[in-house]
């Protein structure tokens, strides 16, 4: 069996997820929103949702479950579906400007 790691939003963004209209493709996700949680085993993400759905753990929508090799899944209404880290674009490198030359009087 595989070991999922789950990340569960944080209860003040949970509202927002829940309200924001459906999109499809890959949702781009924030770490700073998500808190980690719980290591659970099963075969596939739904069986972790369907082990954990009568306990206290249970995943609600808006949490991801991290499958082994690094990929994301968020649980929407609909199931799972795939997510990905937001990743900043990185700031653009300005040469770096030459020096004046010196003048010896």
């Amino acid at each position: 069996m595989a070991s999922y790691q789950i990340h569960r939003l944080k209860d003040s963004h949970r509202q927002q997820f829940r309200w924001a209209p459906h999109t499809s493709g890959t949702t781009i996700v924030k770490p700073k929103d998500y808190e980690p949680g719980t290591v659970a085993e099963g075969p596939s993400p739904y069986a972790v949702w369907l082990a954990l759905r009568e306990t206290e753990q249970a995943l609600q929508v808006g949490d991801l479950v991290e499958i082994p090799g690094g990929d994301l899944r968020i649980l929407k209404y609909i199931g799972f579906e795939e997510a990905r880290w937001f990743v900043p674009e990185p700031l653009p490198q300005t040469a770096p400007q030459p020096e004046p030359p010196v003048e010896v009087t």
